[in-house]
């Protein structure tokens, strides 16, 4: 997730101050991602040092404000017309986690892969809850209904994955059960 586009996102609307900005973005996201506050005022730092935001003095609390510059301006107009680059896949910890356990004697994959898909389910699930709760509501915020949508649909994607290698470990042991043992390997005599 980029900090740095959403907090100029934000600013696209007018000028706001740091907390400002934090709780903006976690109310458009349902709380999903929190942003510590230091990390928004780090942020705004290097934007307004590359020309992408500017001090817009202070408010009646002395909050300082920051607004965006043209500079800013274009580059959220490139931001929302960019596609996400898919080029770089970001480190999926699971991924990760049975790539590993497929290598590590002694590790029960089955288990990891269990234990995963009753967590996600289980996730799932209150996501589901989470809708349900959502479409009673009397005004249904839509960027929480995106954001609740991408969950679900991470979630069930990741249901998907891991029986997808759960039958490839199976296939896997069987290739290897019916492979022909190997000759033992003879030593020359000397």
């Amino acid at each position: 997730m980029s900090v740095r586009q959403a907090l100029l996102a934000l600013l696209e609307q007018g000028p706001m101050y740091g907390y400002q900005l934090r709780s903006e973005f976690e109310q458009r996201t349902g709380g999903t991602w929190p942003l510590n506050v230091g990390q928004v005022y780090t942020t705004l730092t290097r934007l307004e040092r590359d020309g992408l935001v500017a001090g817009a003095g202070a408010d009646d609390e002395g909050h300082v404000v920051y607004r965006l510059t043209e500079d800013g301006h274009g580059e959220v107009a490139t931001w929302f017309t960019t596609p996400v680059a898919r080029t770089q896949p970001p480190r999926d910890e699971l991924a990760i986690k049975l790539a590993l356990a497929v290598t590590v004697p002694g590790v029960d994959v089955g288990r990891v892969i269990q234990q995963q898909r009753t967590a996600t389910m289980k996730a799932l699930q209150d996501y589901t809850r989470l809708k349900r709760s959502e479409r009673g509501a009397e005004r249904v915020d839509l960027a929480w209904g995106l954001v609740l949508d991408s969950l679900v649909f991470a979630a069930e994607a990741e249901i998907r994955w891991l029986d997808h290698c759960e039958s490839r470990l199976r296939r896997a042991a069987r290739e290897q059960s019916a492979a022909p043992a190997s000759a033992p390997v003879q030593e020359e005599a000397r």
